[in-house]
C-alpha cells in the first residue's frame, strides 16, 4: 500500500517537476535564466549610473543626451565600462549588485568635483587632482563664508549620504541576493578580461585599434575637449597613465653627455640681497572693461613694473606657478594635470634656493598658511631652503579679509631680514589675496569701485580690489625699507594668476565665460594671462624692458639683475629666453610677439626646446647625466645651521 502510495505521488508531482523545470535541464535553464536577467539589471544599472555621472559632470541634459546619442562618441563603452566593474565588484563581494555601494559613490563624487573644478578653475578634474584633495578642506572656511547655504547643503547632503550608504551595507545580506559561487566565477570569467583588455590600451600617446572600435579618442592636448568628447569616465581613465612620465625622444646617456652649458658659475665681488614675493592673485583690476576706481590699486606696482608674468594657471594651482618661479622648469614638459609638488618633487631638486644656498647665502621660505598646503614643507627642503616658515611656527599676525595681512606679512618679512647678517634670499608666498571675493569681506573697505554690473559682481570686483590695495602697499613697504639699507637689495613682486572673479569678468565683458580660454590669439591670451612684474634694486632702480614672460625665465631675469652667471639659470634660459618669451603648455609665443598654439600637437619646436625638454627630464626623472655641467657643486659649503628657528629636520 505504501508503495502505491508513493506510485501516486510520484505520478502526480511529475508533471509538476516538468512544468517547473525542477529537474536537471530545468534547473540549468533557471540558472541560465537568472543570470542573463541579473546581467540585464546590471546593464541598466550600469546605463542609469552613466548618463548621472554625464549629467552632472555636463550640467546640461542637452549634452548628456548627445553624448549617449552620437554614434561617434564612445557613450555605450562608458555603459559597458560601469556594467563590467559592477559585475566583477559583485563577484568579489558575493552578492548581487551590492557593488553599487561602492561604484556609485566614487564615480558621483568624482563627477560632482569634476563640474565644481570646471565651473570655478576652467580646468577638467585629473587624477593627479586627488593628491591635494586636503587643499579643499583647508580652504573650506573661507569658501563656506562666501555661500553658506550651498555649504550647508553639501555639509548636509555628504552627512545623509553617508548615512544612507552605512544603512544599505548593514542590511546588504536582506537586500542583495548571495551568488552562488559558479555565479560569481561567471561574472569575473567575463569582467576581467574585458576590463584589463580596456586598461591595456588606455596609452594616449600609442596606437589601439581597440580603443579606436571603442570610439575612444585621447586629446591630451586639448582636455577640455577630450573630456567633452570622450566623457567624464573614459577622459579620466585616459589621464591615469599621464602621471607616469616618459623620457623624451633622443633622451639618453650619450645624448645628454655630449650637452655643453653656454655659461660657467660667476658670482659678484659684493652678493646682493634677495627677496622674492610671489603675491596670491594679483593682478591689475583695472583692465575689467567698464569699471572705475576711487584710486589706482596697483599704483606702486605701476610705477616700478618691470614687465608681466604669463601665468600658466588660471584662478589657482599655484605651486605650479611656483615650481617655474623657483627651477627654471617648466610645466609645459609635464602631463596634463600635473603638479611638480604633489607628484614629482620627490627628490633633492636644483632651484636658486640650491644655488644661492652653495654660494654662501641664508635661504628661507614664508608662508602664512599650513605648511602641508601644496606639500611645501617636503618640496622646500628637496629645493634646499635652509628653513620655512609657515602658519605652524610664525607669529602671530594680523588678519583681513580672513587671512593673514599682506601688511602684516611684509612687516614679518622685513624683521626676519633684519635678523640676518650674511647676504640672503627670501621666497615669500602671500595669501591674503586668495578668493573668493564675497562684497562683505572687506567691512571697512578705502577702494571704491564703480561699474555697470549687477551690485553683487560690483561689490565683488571691489573687494577684490581691497585686496590688491594692500597688497601694493606691501610691495610700497618693502620698498621704502630697502631704500634705506646699505646692501644692495633685489625686490622681485609679481602675482601667480589671476583672481577667480568669476561672473564679474563676464558681466564687465572681459570674458565670455566663467574663465579664461586655454588657447587663442597672443593678444587674448596675454590679456588673460599676465600679472605685473616688478624687479627693483636700491641700488640700479627697476629693471625695464622684460616683457610678458613664463615663470620659468623668472630665475634668468633676477640672477642677471643681481650679477651672477650660471650654466643653466643665465646661460641656457637665456638662449632660450632670445627666442621665445613664453612656453606655455598650450601655446609658444617668440621674441616677436608671435603665438604657436597647440604646438606640441603640431610637431612645432627647436633644437633649443629639445635640449631643454631632455634636460628637465634628466635632472627630474632621469640619472642627472648632465646635471654636474648645468647644475654644478657650489663653490662654498651650505649655510651653516640656523638658530632664529628650527631648521628641516635633518638639514644643517
Amino acid at each position: 500500500m505504501a508503495q502505491s502510495a508513493a506510485k501516486v505521488l510520484t505520478e502526480q508531482a511529475a508533471p509538476e517537476a516538468v512544468r517547473t523545470g525542477a529537474g536537471p535541464a530545468g534547473r540549468q535553464r533557471s540558472r541560465a535564466l537568472r543570470f542573463a536577467l541579473s546581467i540585464a539589471t546590471s546593464l541598466g544599472v550600469a546605463l542609469a549610473l552613466a548618463v548621472l555621472v554625464e549629467l552632472l559632470f555636463r550640467g546640461s541634459t542637452a549634452g548628456t543626451l548627445r553624448f549617449f546619442t552620437e554614434s561617434y562618441r564612445p557613450g555605450w563603452s562608458t555603459i559597458a565600462i560601469y556594467a563590467l566593474t559592477l559585475l566583477a565588484l559583485d563577484a568579489i563581494l558575493g552578492r548581487r549588485h551590492q557593488g553599487l555601494l561602492i561604484l556609485a559613490p566614487l564615480a558621483l563624487g568624482l563627477a560632482w568635483a569634476a563640474q565644481q573644478k570646471s565651473l570655478y578653475l576652467g580646468d577638467p578634474l585629473y587624477p593627479s587632482d586627488l593628491l591635494f584633495a586636503n587643499q579643499v578642506v583647508d580652504l573650506w572656511p573661507l569658501l563656506a563664508g562666501e555661500r553658506p547655504l550651498v555649504a550647508a547643503a553639501v555639509i548636509a547632503g555628504g552627512i545623509a549620504g553617508v548615512g544612507v550608504l552605512a544603512l544599505l551595507w548593514m542590511k546588504r545580506k536582506r537586500l542583495f541576493r548571495r551568488i552562488p559561487l559558479y555565479g560569481r566565477g561567471a561574472r569575473l570569467a567575463v569582467a576581467l578580461p574585458l576590463l584589463a583588455l580596456f586598461a591595456l590600451n588606455m596609452d594616449a600617446y600609442t596606437y589601439s585599434w581597440y580603443r579606436d572600435r571603442l570610439w575612444i579618442s585621447p586629446m591630451m592636448w586639448d582636455q577640455t575637449a577630450n573630456y567633452d568628447h570622450n566623457g567624464f569616465t573614459a577622459a579620466f581613465l585616459l589621464n591615469i597613465p599621464m602621471a607616469k612620465v616618459k623620457a623624451p625622444a633622443g633622451y639618453s646617456e650619450a645624448a645628454m653627455r655630449s650637452m655643453t652649458p653656454p655659461a660657467a658659475v660667476h658670482v659678484p665681488a659684493t652678493k646682493p640681497d634677495i627677496i622674492i614675493v610671489m603675491s596670491e592673485s594679483f593682478w591689475d583690476p583695472t583692465r575689467l572693461p567698464g569699471v572705475s576706481f576711487s584710486s589706482d590699486p596697483i599704483a606702486t606696482a605701476r610705477r616700478l613694473q618691470s614687465g608681466h608674468v604669463f601665468s600658466p594657471e588660471f584662478g589657482g594651482m599655484t605651486a605650479n606657478v611656483e615650481f617655474e618661479a623657483l627651477t627654471g622648469f617648466s610645466n609645459a614638459f609635464l602631463p596634463f594635470g600635473g603638479i611638480p609638488y604633489q607628484q614629482y618633487v620627490r627628490r633633492d631638486l636644483p632651484s636658486l634656493a640650491s644655488f644661492l644656498g652653495g654660494e654662501g647665502y641664508v635661504t628661507r621660505a614664508l608662508h602664512p598658511f599650513r605648511g602641508g598646503f601644496w606639500n611645501r614643507t617636503n618640496v622646500y627642503e628637496a629645493l634646499g631652503f635652509q628653513a620655512f616658515k609657515s602658519e605652524e611656527n610664525l607669529p602671530a599676525l594680523e588678519r583681513r579679509g580672513g587671512q593673514v595681512s599682506d601688511i602684516a606679512f611684509g612687516e614679518e618679512i622685513i624683521r626676519e631680514a633684519e635678523a640676518i647678517e650674511d647676504p640672503f634670499f627670501l621666497f615669500a608666498v602671500t595669501i591674503q589675496g586668495h578668493g573668493p571675493y564675497p562684497g562683505s569681506r572687506y567691512p571697512d573697505k578705502k577702494i571704491r569701485a564703480a561699474a555697470h554690473t549687477s551690485e553683487e559682481a560690483a561689490d565683488s570686483i571691489a573687494s577684490y580690489a581691497e585686496g590688491v590695495r594692500d597688497a601694493d602697499k606691501m610691495l610700497a613697504d618693502l620698498v621704502k625699507w630697502a631704500r634705506n639699507r646699505d646692501r644692495e637689495t633685489i625686490i622681485v613682486y609679481f602675482g601667480d594668476h589671476l583672481p577667480p572673479l568669476g561672473p564679474a569678468y563676464m558681466e564687465t565683458g572681459f570674458l565670455d565665460d566663467l574663465v579664461a580660454p586655454r588657447t587663442g590669439p597672443a593678444a587674448d591670451m596675454r590679456e588673460n594671462r599676465e600679472t605685473p612684474l616688478v624687479i627693483w634694486s636700491n641700488r640700479l632702480g627697476r629693471v625695464t624692458n622684460i616683457g610678458t614672460v613664463s615663470p620659468s625665465f623668472l630665475p634668468l631675469h633676477v640672477l642677471e639683475a643681481a650679477g651672477f652667471n650660471h650654466p643653466y639659470y643665465t646661460g641656457t634660459l637665456r638662449d632660450l629666453r632670445e627666442q621665445y618669451s613664453v612656453i606655455d603648455r598650450y601655446l609658444l609665443i617668440d621674441g616677436k610677439g608671435d603665438a604657436t598654439p597647440d604646438w606640441q600637437r603640431q610637431g612645432a619646436s627647436s633644437p633649443a626646446l629639445d635640449n631643454l625638454r631632455r634636460l628637465q627630464f634628466d635632472v627630474m626623472f632621469g640619472e642627472r647625466h648632465a646635471a654636474p655641467k648645468f647644475f654644478p657643486k657650489p663653490a662654498v659649503g651650505p649655510a651653516p645651521p640656523l638658530t632664529v628657528q628650527a631648521p628641516f629636520v635633518g638639514r644643517t
